[in-house]
């Protein structure tokens, strides 16, 4: 019984452990890009970088910020949206990481999900330029939806539109009222940096 014990324990500990999950792209008929967890025939593998040990600055390196600092322009000129307050999302969101890949499945340098990605017209989540451009759309839309409430359109890019719209107020889920409270501490950074 005991030798049946053993066997049994040294298999238990021979399975591997269970990963995160893996992300897979598809494309349907029209040309639609889609995004899944679930693997098959004509999904390819999405592959997000590698996660260094080192910690990471307070502030992104000028140079990390600047690659992207024109489609901040032409995307807050387009939407009518504070450059700075573009930064401060996507500071909050992936630290100016543009192949950032969320345990929920939000994508690329704005965060955005699978979903929010189509809606917006973005194909490629992982490109810059559309991401920046969809998620800026997104905040500017979400702003008009809520009277310009900036904390408030905050809290629904967060936790989505359904827990903030009709309600007027921050959902009381500790992970949006930090993000809300993170964004608007950056904002007011990158607002006195812009001013030196």
């Amino acid at each position: 019984m005991r030798i049946l014990f053993l066997i049994f324990l040294v298999f238990l500990f021979s399975i591997p452990a269970p990963e995160a999950a893996d992300l897979y792209s598809f494309m349907d008929g029209e040309g639609g890009i889609y995004y899944t967890n679930v693997p098959g025939n004509g999904r390819m593998k999405v592959h997000p970088p590698i996660k260094k040990t080192v910690s990471k600055p307070s502030f992104p390196s000028s140079s990390a910020m600047e690659a992207y600092e024109s489609i901040i322009a032409s995307a807050g000129q387009r939407f009518t949206i504070d450059p700075d307050l573009v930064r401060a999302v996507i500071k909050a969101e992936s630290n100016f990481n543009p192949r950032a890949v969320s345990p929920k499945g939000a994508l690329g340098l704005m965060q955005l999900m699978p979903f929010t990605a189509k809606e917006m017209s973005v194909a490629n989540p992982f490109d810059p330029e559309e991401n920046i451009h969809g998620g800026v759309r997104y905040l500017s839309e979400l702003l008009q939806l809520l009277n310009r409430n900036l904390p408030l359109a905050l809290a629904a890019y967060n936790a989505g539109p359904e827990r903030v719209i009709g309600r007027n107020e921050i959902p009381s889920i500790e992970e949006t009222r930090n993000y809300v409270q993170r964004v608007m501490t950056y904002y007011k950074d990158f607002k006195r940096r812009s001013k030196i």
